[in-house]
């Protein structure tokens, strides 16, 4: 399991997991409910890099950043502390 600790928007973290190179058990803690969950079931099973280019770069009113962006930043975090 990663933990990944959220900068500028609601959700305050994501934890989730890397499984054969696809996204497992995504769960965000904070923020908007019903679409964090949208998000973690669209994304379950898909392979990472697949997922990261979806969410990068979307942002959530005016921020510079949204849940899905974190997410994907997240996922890259997790990929270059695994092979670092």
């Amino acid at each position: 399991m990663y933990s990944y600790r959220t900068r500028g928007i609601c959700a305050q973290q994501i934890d989730f997991s890397i499984e054969d190179g696809l996204v497992k058990g995504v769960s965000f803690y904070g923020g908007c409910s019903g679409n964090l969950q949208a998000i973690s079931k669209l994304v379950e099973g898909m392979e990472v890099e697949e997922a990261i280019e979806k969410l990068r770069g979307i942002d959530c009113g005016g921020k510079m950043t949204s849940c899905s962006d974190q997410l994907s930043l997240a996922l890259e975090d997790s990929i270059t502390k695994q092979v670092g």
